[in-house]
């Protein structure tokens, strides 16, 4: 398999966190949206990262799917840690609803970076920032009273999907807008995040331009 896309999505990098969880074997190129969009082009015409090349050679796009994917390969290659997702009803709703969350913190802190790093200053909407800065600090609000009440698993043997996409998303909000989230504002959130990112799976797929690497 190789999984194409950068680092510094937090949409690559949960799959790459994802799949080194999961026990499954791949190769990462880290190719970008923008300055390598005709070679991405060529592997993927939508152009949409993460994409993942499966071992028959047919593509996958979007890191949930490409997760479920994943889950289901792992469970039919019998590896180690064959689920990121609780068996328990109740478990897989918490953590379902905090993917959730820390999904749309992604989406919002991309939104932003497009709108006030890539657009024009003169085309900015400001009403159209305001109300995405809104909805970014609810779900970290949200995260943060979550995870405040029952901190997440954090270990490599325990950590579920909510964990890695809870920490892959706070470290990218705080790459991307520190100002909107102030690590006073957010303890529980940072303290998952700084035992996430000492993780071999984690340290493995840092945040950034490079690539996956095995072992250290």
């Amino acid at each position: 398999m190789q999984l194409i896309g950068m680092l510094d999505s937090p949409y690559v990098r949960r799959v790459a966190v994802s799949l080194q969880l999961l026990g499954l074997a791949f190769e990462h190129r880290s190719l970008s949206v923008f300055r390598q969009f005709d070679e991405f082009a060529r592997i993927n015409p939508v152009v949409k990262a993460p994409t993942l090349v499966c071992d028959d050679g047919g593509v996958l796009m979007d890191s949930s799917l490409i997760i479920d994917y994943a889950e289901a390969l792992a469970l039919a290659r019998q590896t180690t840690r064959r689920s990121l997702m609780p068996a328990a009803l109740a478990e897989r709703q918490r953590c379902l609803q905090l993917t959730g969350l820390a999904l749309a913190a992604c989406e919002k802190s991309v939104q932003l970076y497009y709108e006030l790093g890539l657009r024009p200053s003169e085309k900015q909407h400001a009403a159209w920032v305001e109300r995405v800065q809104a909805q970014l600090g609810t779900a970290l609000a949200t995260l943060e009273a979550a995870l405040a009440r029952a901190p997440l698993a954090c270990t490599s043997a325990t950590i579920d999907q909510a964990g890695v996409s809870c920490a892959v998303a706070w470290h990218f909000v705080r790459a991307m807008q520190p100002e909107l989230a102030p690590v006073a504002e957010h303890p529980a959130l940072q303290a998952h995040s700084e035992q996430a990112e000492r993780l071999a799976e984690f340290r493995h797929a840092p945040h950034g331009d490079g690539t996956v690497t095995v072992g250290d």
